[in-house]
């Protein structure tokens, strides 16, 4: 992956995320992180 597709993501990610804050609320940013966490600690597992 080149710098300049990883910042495009990145860019991309936060923006979806501002969306999300703006449409909807912050309540559930918690809930989405943990479930993050779960998923990369699983990913972890695998690899």
């Amino acid at each position: 992956m080149t710098n300049r597709l990883a910042l495009i993501l990145g860019l991309l990610i936060l923006a979806a995320l501002v969306v999300d804050v703006l449409l909807v609320g912050d309540e559930h940013l918690v809930f989405l992180g943990k479930k993050l966490a779960e998923l990369i600690e699983w990913m972890a597992f695998w690899r």
